[in-house]
């Protein structure tokens, strides 16, 4: 029997629109000026005069390496592994590529865009590449929501479904929020990796849907 394919989840259908619509956006005030937000200035200059508790910096650094490439790496490594104890292959593989495949578009993006990073206030953790989007928040965004976003596909339970999609958000909220306060990347930066890596993970989830109501499910 041909399992049919699931709707997409309220929570993840808000998240599709809202990130569309930022990429759109995004796009028309680039294709109008090509870098100048006013708004990348003042925020930047503004959290930085703020500065916040004694404590913020040391945090944002902590926050911000959960979006590195070897936390990241990790994470992708672990949960494929407990996808693949479980049996679940297709989520496994779709976890897997969605991955890699994400990280290198965006790579892909950073060179053609060739953004330099913000020079308005100085830089709190060291930083090499191009500026937009934000690697920080696109690769977070793309692993984090795309292990979320699967799991609303195998896990049982709702309560459990919506946990860990909120939890997804909660932290690539952070991870992105994070490279603005250390002064690396312009707030249109995180914006454009939140938007991309929200729809590289739903797209996943629409393609891996697809395939498993083809093949009557993974068990």
């Amino acid at each position: 029997m041909i399992r049919r394919a699931r709707t997409l989840p309220p929570a993840l259908a808000g998240m599709a629109a809202a990130a569309v619509a930022l990429a759109l956006v995004l796009l028309v005030g680039l294709a109008v000026d090509r870098w100048s937000f006013a708004f990348d200035h003042a925020i930047l200059v503004s959290l930085r005069a703020w500065g916040g508790p004694s404590w913020l910096p040391r945090v944002a650094k902590d926050v911000t390496a959960l979006g590195g490439g070897v936390i990241l790496t990790l994470v992708v490594i672990a949960v494929t592994g407990l996808l693949l104890v479980q049996r679940l292959w297709l989520t496994a593989l779709a976890v897997l590529a969605a991955s890699i495949s994400g990280g290198m578009a965006v790579d892909a993006i950073k060179a053609w865009a060739g953004r330099a990073r913000p020079d308005l206030v100085d830089h709190l953790v060291t930083v090499t590449n191009a500026s937009f989007p934000s690697g920080h928040a696109a690769n977070s965004a793309t692993v984090y929501l795309t292990v979320a976003a699967l799991s609303t596909q195998v896990l049982r339970q709702s309560a459990a479904r919506t946990y860990t999609v909120v939890v997804a958000v909660l932290l690539v909220g952070a991870i992105g929020l994070s490279r603005i306060y250390l002064g690396v990347h312009w707030p249109t930066d995180v914006l454009a990796g939140w938007s991309f890596g929200t729809l590289w993970a739903l797209a996943w989830w629409w393609a891996t849907e697809r395939a498993r109501a083809s093949i009557g499910g993974e068990r």
